[in-house]
């Protein structure tokens, strides 16, 4: 196991304990909670990893039972505005009350419908739903990271292969493991086409067969917005808006928005950055596009009194994320201004 992973386990295990629940009780305490602070959470995937073993499980924010636990204690102990109170809040229609937090989800997979939505509702809680535009009812399209995955874990095993990231040996769970983390931080940091066709090129000699659809359709959508789910562009193919042309960013983003107001009927004047990749040029465009709040995947809270409404940061959170660490993430601390950051991309 790498370094890297090993600490993150440590650390898993370290937020289960009593003595960082206590520890962060007495945080909570000496916390001074001003007003103008909002927490955005940011979830992907509700489920187990073994119900689809073919998508990444790297994508899962939690199991069905962790996170009933944390939408529980979001109902109990914090105000969770929707996105049209928080737009509300932009306009200077309404305050924001003390440890505000939003709720969100990115991808628009089929386990929101199935887990995540019905614990949502049960609790009152509201969500903001960011929909890649160009996946819904198409099966032979899938995210780049769930065709890798399938590729490496359902594909020729007994081989080695050459990729952009080296020689790299299939041929065991860790090696398999390995190639996965050095495919994807390469996939990352290359042009968008070159990308692409790199993860095509790996499907196709290692014969995968391709995921299982895992995004919802437009009619399920249709039923989630009549519910009261907020629906939101997220591009269209979820590409690294930073690593395109600004004029080929642009039309993902308004190509996103046209999709829904044809599909649905409306687009939520919202964006979340895909994989969190933007520019500062797109950042200063997205208002002309009309686009009041965007969402980065930048670490942390804000302070709306000094934030840009169209960078405004997230907390992920990740399938090791205990209700204890959930409550630390929402101290005020995490909120004050930082400067600009310009993120390059992740998943």
């Amino acid at each position: 196991m790498p370094a890297r992973e090993a600490a993150r386990d440590a650390a898993a295990r370290g937020a289960r304990t009593r003595a960082f629940g206590g520890l962060v009780h007495l945080l909570e305490r000496l916390d001074g909670r001003r007003d103008g602070l909002l927490t955005v959470l940011m979830y992907h995937r509700v489920a187990r990893p073994e119900d689809r073993p073919d998508l990444d499980p790297a994508l899962i924010s939690a199991t069905p039972t962790e996170f009933e636990r944390q939408m529980a204690y979001l109902a109990e102990r914090c105000p969770v505005l929707s996105l049209e109170d928080l737009l509300a809040v932009r306009r200077g229609q309404r305050g924001l009350p003390a440890g505000a937090v939003m709720v969100t989800f990115d991808d628009a997979y089929c386990d929101f419908a199935d887990s995540a939505w019905p614990v949502l509702r049960r609790h009152g809680l509201p969500v903001t739903l960011f929909v890649p535009t160009a996946l819904p009812d198409h099966p032979e399209r899938a995210f780049w990271w769930d065709r890798l995955h399938q590729a490496l874990e359902h594909g020729d095993r007994g081989v080695a292969v050459d990729t952009p990231a080296g020689r790299l040996s299939l041929a065991s769970p860790r090696e398999r493991a390995r190639a996965g983390r050095l495919l994807r931080d390469w996939v990352r940091g290359a042009p968008h086409d070159a990308a692409l066709a790199m993860v095509d090129s790996l499907c196709r000699r290692l014969e995968a067969p391709p995921p299982a659809p895992a995004v919802l359709g437009w009619d399920e959508l249709r039923r989630l917005a009549a519910e009261d789910v907020a629906l939101a562009p997220h591009s269209r193919t979820h590409p690294l808006l930073n690593r395109l042309p600004l004029e080929r960013a642009q039309e993902e983003v308004l190509g996103s928005v046209r999709d829904l107001e044809r599909e649905i009927g409306r687009a939520a004047p919202a964006f979340a950055f895909p994989g969190g990749g933007h520019s500062e040029a797109l950042v200063r465009w997205l208002p002309e596009a009309g686009i009041q709040v965007a969402f980065t995947v930048v670490r942390g809270g804000n302070d709306l009194r000094s934030a840009n409404w169209t960078a405004l940061r997230r907390v992920n959170v990740g399938r090791r994320s205990t209700v204890p660490l959930l409550r630390a993430q929402l101290l005020s601390w995490r909120s004050r201004p930082r400067g600009t950051h310009v993120h390059q991309g992740a998943r």
